[in-house]
């Protein structure tokens, strides 16, 4: 039996923004690159993965495949999936995993199918799911790795697809660090009769989905090949998003060249070097700076709001906090003074 389902239902990451523009800027096209067009060794220096974890390895695993599948040094995944929980796994290479971070800390959503032990009318199971919608306490299981603390997460939707004797098939969308095999077993104690979770699979993580580019090991393999050996980068390009993907839900701000620099030193963004921005940005959030040719810089913290950052004349809008860009890519326009702009 189907249950009425509503696709309006999102993540905060999945929010559409306005963005407001503060002024005219110009790039020089003989700096940096549009980030589809960097060669292929950089591209996989600063490249990232949405990549479809089967049952069976655990996330780590198949971290250490992909670094022997594309011969790189270095490669990390965010948000860690249980052995036999498949789906979205973002794996990020080289100088992307910088921005790690942000993706651990962004919404996830997830397919699961909780089997009820015992009878109860689906009109309950429906009522409890909307009782466990919105924010709710969580201890995590005996098995997890943090601290077995009592804390809040937030379900931002629970939509129940299909209910077929004692399985219930559920769409949820949650704050990072929920655990869904315990958000199963609460609901198994409101219902009377207990309930586990049976299958689990992970549809979103921050900005990748299963919709979008999903790609398994077989096809990032077999795509790798047929560059390294044959010249063909369309298929790897089609596997391996460039950086700029793992952190688009990130409020954005794009900044003139003269600034670039600085910033990949480690600079905070001057209200002067900043072109345009995107609504509903609060002092303290985390957002992304990019060139006008699209390029991500840097990830740091909002030091105002947007409203404040469109009016502002000087002051330091933006601390930065993680340099994706390497220094050299655009010309240095600031001084250096004792102890600044350290990376």
């Amino acid at each position: 039996m189907k249950s009425d389902d509503s696709s309006s239902a999102i993540l905060p990451s999945q929010r559409v923004r306005s963005v407001l523009v503060r002024k005219k800027g110009h790039t020089d096209p003989s700096y940096g690159t549009e980030p589809e067009k960097r060669s292929m060794e950089r591209h996989l220096r600063l490249g990232a993965i949405n990549l479809d974890k089967t049952s069976g390895p655990t996330s780590h695993e198949v971290v250490a495949w992909v670094k022997r599948i594309l011969e790189v040094e270095k490669a990390g995944h965010s948000g860690t999936l249980d052995p036999r929980v498949t789906g979205v796994l973002p794996v990020l290479l080289g100088d992307a995993t910088r921005v790690m971070d942000t993706l651990l800390t962004a919404g996830k959503e997830y397919i699961c199918l909780m089997r009820v032990h015992g009878a109860v009318p689906r009109k309950r199971v429906l009522e409890v799911c909307q009782q466990f919608t919105g924010e709710i306490y969580q201890r995590p299981p005996l098995k997890s790795s943090v601290a077995k603390v009592l804390r809040t997460r937030k379900i931002y939707y629970l939509q129940v697809l299909e209910i077929d004797g004692p399985r219930v098939l559920m769409r949820v969308g949650c704050e990072a660090g929920t655990y869904i095999r315990k958000l199963c077993f609460d609901m198994g104690l409101v219902f009377g009769t207990g309930a586990n979770m049976e299958e689990l699979r992970r549809t979103r993580a921050g900005p990748f989905s299963e919709d979008e580019g999903l790609v398994t090991l077989h096809q990032l393999k077999d795509a790798y090949l047929a560059w390294r050996e044959g010249g063909d980068e369309g298929a790897l390009r089609q596997a391996v998003f460039p950086v700029e993907r793992a952190i688009s839900h990130l409020p954005r701000l794009v900044i003139a060249d003269s600034a670039v620099d600085a910033i990949c030193h480690g600079s905070p963004l001057a209200a002067p070097g900043l072109l345009s921005l995107e609504t509903d940005i609060n002092q303290g959030d985390v957002v992304a700076m990019y060139t006008l040719k699209g390029e991500a810089v840097a990830v740091g913290k909002a030091a105002m709001d947007s409203g404040h950052m469109h009016q502002a004349r000087q002051g330091l809008v933006v601390s930065t906090e993680r340099v994706i860009m390497e220094t050299g890519i655009y010309p240095r326009r600031w001084k250096m003074q004792p102890g600044q702009y350290r990376r």
